[in-house]
């Protein structure tokens, strides 16, 4: 490939060659990153794409003999600080799967099967071997997600990043059936919340988690904890959990309302998004107990109970609404997908428009 480059003036009677390279970009280290990924990109495949990686655009046939009247959906989103402590760690292959699971577990709320995801990936530099790292994460997310890796874009921003500096984000498209979009105007008293249980952190929180552990604990991210049974890095690290394909196994064979993604402002918040005005969403704290590293933060900073609520998902990951008279079936379809899964609380008439639509009582066992 021809280096761009052009002449400028640096001082009077003074030429400079200057090149792209020698501004910070380098054209042959992005070719080598897009040989090095191609293969985790071909990994994430579904039979409607067309063409490969490389393109200016990414092709992907609608089978419109699937769906009468599809709707499509889309979400874009990104990992947070949680980059940080792989940076820190120099292990970049699983902060893609977190990626994917924001994006892709926004779209199943709404009953969209995930089709495809292009990602957008940030550098200070271009360093083959870590591109190829983040896309094998993004690779094996979508995998999980049975969606395909359509492209995307890797861009280098000499000056305004350091080297080894990183940011990640994705859009994701997905499709569903136009009369059976999910959401709050299928939600009614006395649907029951089914909690699916969190990996742990989860990708939000983590500018409070690591100012709680790393500054005001000192906890060493090599340091190894008892609680965790692991490093403390080993945690922060654990990948997102991705629901997609169980929640299209739930919607496919019980009376699923909706989901609410427990994502960014915790599980009060996210549930108050998918349920209507007139009713109330009331959780049960003590239907479960919220893993190790949620109590860490807890004591070690000294955080209060509301705000680690609206800040961690505090265990719960993803909450499916669905028909009372589906409970049990439901939950035998979690527990045949190996996913942990519990009666969380129910759904109530609400007499008094300015109380909020979701409400946890009670206390966790042992926290």
């Amino acid at each position: 490939m021809t280096e761009i480059s052009s002449s400028v003036t640096s001082s009077p009677g003074t030429t400079v060659n200057a090149t792209y390279a020698a501004a910070g970009v380098s054209i042959e280290a992005g070719d080598e990153a897009v040989e090095k990924l191609k293969p985790w990109a071909a990994k994430a495949n579904r039979p409607e794409v067309l063409g490969g990686i490389g393109g200016f655009a990414g092709l992907f046939k609608l089978r419109l003999d699937r769906w009468k009247e599809p709707v499509l959906a889309s979400s874009t989103d990104g990992v947070g600080t949680k980059i940080a402590v792989a940076q820190a760690l120099d292990v970049h292959d699983t902060v893609g799967i977190d990626l994917v699971a924001m994006v892709v577990d926004d779209l199943v709320v709404c009953g969209a099967e995930p089709l495809f995801l292009q990602d957008y990936i940030a550098v200070g530099k271009v360093l083959p071997d870590r591109v190829a790292a983040l896309v094998k994460g993004i690779s094996e997310g979508c995998v999980q997600a049975g969606c395909a890796l359509l492209g995307g874009e890797t861009a280098e921003h000499p000056g305004l990043m350091s080297d080894g500096a990183y940011d990640l984000s994705a859009t994701g498209v997905g499709v569903v059936e136009a009369d059976a979009v999910l959401g709050p105007d299928r939600v009614r008293p006395g649907d029951v919340l089914i909690a699916m249980a969190s990996s742990g952190l989860h990708s939000n929180g983590y500018s409070l988690a690591r100012h709680v552990l790393l500054q005001i604990g000192r906890i060493p991210l090599s340091g190894h904890v008892e609680e965790f049974g692991r490093t403390l890095g080993e945690e922060m690290l654990e990948p997102t959990r991705i629901y997609a394909k169980d929640c299209l196994a739930l919607i496919a064979e019980t009376e699923v309302r909706t989901f609410a993604h427990i994502t960014g402002g915790g599980l009060a918040a996210n549930l108050a998004r998918v349920i209507p005005d007139g009713l109330r969403a009331t959780i049960d704290r003590g239907t479960w107990t919220p893993q190790p590293v949620f109590s860490l933060i807890a004591q070690r900073g000294r955080v209060d109970r509301l705000e680690m609520e609206r800040t961690f998902n505090m265990g719960v990951g993803m909450v499916a609404v669905v028909a009372p008279e589906d409970v049990d079936r439901a939950l035998a379809v979690l527990t045949a997908r190996h996913v942990p899964s519990w009666i969380l609380g129910e759904v109530r008439p609400s007499a008094d428009a300015d109380a909020p639509r979701a409400e946890l009582h009670g206390d966790h066992p042992r926290f």
